[in-house]
């Protein structure tokens, strides 16, 4: 973390200066906004607190609660929202308090008494290194609770409008803010209209927003019912604090989540088939009997339910919206998107291959930061086109994963291809569940694949896949990755040639380029008097050991003056990890190569150190002209 640039902190430097918008904000929902949120689910809150961090831009994010979420029905973390929790700054506080999951445990019916069940496998939760971060299991009321500490420390002073019920919405054609939204205060309370450039409804899966807009859910019913349940109780189950598929003899299956905190844990039951015409009976069904069918299923271990949490009954459904925001098929590209929707408004699904929260998350961060970069001048409103095109491919990628595996938790054991085809799809799909298999395809946000064979390790489209360097100031080893800020910054990773750092080379040309041509996205889009770095975190890596690299001799671009006193940043200088090196890791060419990452961690393009018209090419129709005369 780094501070101190505007002058000595002595308090938690986590918590900004308010600016802007948030100097005396005002606690009573304004009349105009530039971003209204329906909804403080993951979604809404992850762009609320992205949007949070622009000082210039009105958001108000309204709840139909009263107050927190108190007990949340998701719970599964996957590695790539820990990444993207760090970029926010509170990975290492929720890996402390969450539950780790490092395996996980196959329970089957035993050959010889197939009454009983006996442990068959264990599979490793990430056998192949994806992520230095963490399967995590942590209520998902705390994950909203650490994005709302993000939005109220910020620049902005964000907190959530409780008690405000979305009724309805209507879009006008023009106007500065041509979305007028009727909110209602309370139950019975009175109705009030609040103006918004943009909405983005985050109501979950009946949402009003959604339906506002005419968006449909399209999709089909599995017919298939789960009781949930998070309890405290006394138990001989020896795999308690494990994961667990197990699948009975007797009929019926549990997914069983160890929670956070060391003692409390989650059951998924298989309540069996339902009835087509069964019209929600099943529904109805009590924790009694949820907690008698899992014992059912545990035979011969034994259940003894001392505290029931939070408990639910719900059949499988796998549904998609028809699109992500309310321009129709023949508008797109027309004209600009003015309301949104993420999360379960547009995607539904089993809860038992854990993505709902994560994939809800990313939806959110993919379009906040567009929006703060439309909304601050960075970017033309051409770029929220792009946020509907992007997430509803991976909603279906989703739903299709999700139809397998629960189809697959379901299948009696006896009617299984293969004995053990369900640990072998968990093994075999591991990358996606993790939340590594989303790679957006080329666009104007996208490049194309030409240079790919540079970066070999970062494929373009996918997430940057972090590896550890050596920070040439001070000697640490730090993970590349992990200085990747949720703050709306596009970052340059330039991989440097082979050559003696401070001599002549492709970097050091590169460098020039960027620091002094004309044609340099940093002179061109980097607005009048603006820290240099405002718009591109750029950082070299040398291939040579840290103490080989002379700071004196490093090329300026690399080492920008910030804040009013304009000070060094130290930090864009890293070498090579003698131990683990990142060209070796990530298949980086020698030759050296420029990484482009945007701003919510997705790699965008890969090219020559060379390619200097390339890349300011690919950045013209993303960012808007805001030329400064000297770096």
């Amino acid at each position: 973390m780094q501070f101190h640039h505007h002058g000595y902190v002595s308090t938690d430097p986590r918590i900004q200066d308010p600016a802007g918008v948030g100097i005396d904000r005002p606690a009573q929902l304004p009349e105009n906004v530039d971003v209204l949120i329906v909804g403080s689910g993951p979604a809404g809150m992850i762009a609320a607190a992205q949007l949070s961090q622009y000082p210039g831009i009105t958001t108000r994010i309204v709840e139909r609660r009263g107050e927190r979420l108190a007990i949340g029905q998701a719970d599964g973390i996957q590695a790539r929202s820990v990444e993207t929790f760090q970029a926010f700054g509170f990975a290492e506080r929720i890996i402390a308090e969450a539950y780790r999951i490092t395996e996980m445990a196959f329970w089957k019916p035993d050959p010889r008494d197939p009454s009983r069940i006996v442990r068959t496998a264990r599979a490793v939760d990430d056998p192949t290194g994806i992520s230095e971060f963490p399967h995590l299991i942590v209520n998902q009321a705390r994950v909203l609770d650490y994005f709302a500490e993000v939005m109220e420390n910020a620049p902005t002073r964000m907190t959530p409008d409780y008690g405000f019920e979305f009724q309805s919405l209507e879009v006008a054609d023009d106007g500065d803010y041509p979305v007028a939204v009727t909110l209602r205060h309370g139950v019975d309370g009175p109705e009030r209209i609040v103006n918004a450039k943009y909405v983005l409804g985050a109501d979950g899966a009946r949402s009003a927003v959604r339906d506002s807009i005419g968006c449909t859910m399209a999709g089909d019913q599995a017919f298939h019912a789960w009781g949930v349940m998070d309890v405290l109780a006394v138990t001989d189950f020896p795999d308690i604090r494990t994961k667990c598929a197990i699948q009975s003899g007797a009929g019926g299956n549990i997914l069983l989540i160890p929670r956070e905190g060391g003692y409390l844990f989650r059951m998924y039951v298989d309540l069996g088939e339902v009835r087509p015409d069964d019209k929600g009976a099943v529904r109805k069904t009590t924790i009694a009997e949820i907690i008698k069918k899992a014992n059912e299923i545990l035979h011969p271990y034994v259940l003894d339910v001392k505290n029931v949490a939070w408990h639910s009954v719900y059949e499988v459904a796998h549904r998609l919206t028809d699109r992500f925001d309310n321009l129709l098929p023949h508008e797109v590209g027309t004209r600009t998107p003015r309301v949104f929707i993420a999360g379960d408004a547009c995607h539904t699904h089993s809860a038992k291959a854990g993505q709902g929260m994560n994939v809800s998350m990313q939806d959110g961060f993919n379009l906040a930061w567009k929006l703060g970069a439309v909304l601050s001048g960075r970017s033309p409103e051409s770029l929220l086109g792009t946020y509907s095109a992007e997430r509803q491919v991976i909603a279906k990628n989703l739903i299709d994963f999700d139809k397998q595996w629960s189809t697959l938790m379901a299948t009696r054991q006896e009617d299984l291809a293969d004995p053990s085809e369900l640990e072998d799809f968990y093994v075999r799909t591991a990358e996606f569940p993790a939340g590594f298999m989303t790679q957006y395809p080329p666009s104007m946000l996208i490049g194309e694949a030409t240079h790919q064979a540079l970066a070999d390790g970062f494929p373009i489209g996918k997430r940057f896949k972090s590896a550890q360097v050596v920070r040439v100031a001070d000697a640490n080893p730090v993970q590349l990755g992990h200085h990747h800020r949720a703050d709306g910054r596009w970052r340059l990773y330039a991989f440097a040639d082979a050559a003696t750092p401070g001599a002549a080379s492709a970097l050091t040309e590169w460098a020039a380029w960027l620091q002094s041509s004309p044609d340099s996205p940093l002179l061109a889009h980097t607005p009048e008097g603006a820290d240099i770095d405002s718009v591109f975190d750029i950082k070299v890596i040398y291939q040579q050991a840290h103490r080989d690299v002379d700071v004196t001799r490093v090329p300026a671009v690399f080492l920008p003056r910030t804040g009013p006193f304009e000070l060094i940043d130290y930090e864009k200088l890293y070498a090579a990890d003698p131990e683990q090196d990142i060209f070796d890791l990530r298949d980086i060419d020698r030759s050296g190569a420029v990484v482009v990452v945007r701003p919510d961690q997705y790699v965008a393009h890969v090219l020559p150190l060379a390619a200097t018209a390339e890349l300011a090419a690919f950045f013209r129709p993303i960012l808007l002209g805001a030329r400064v005369t000297a770096v």
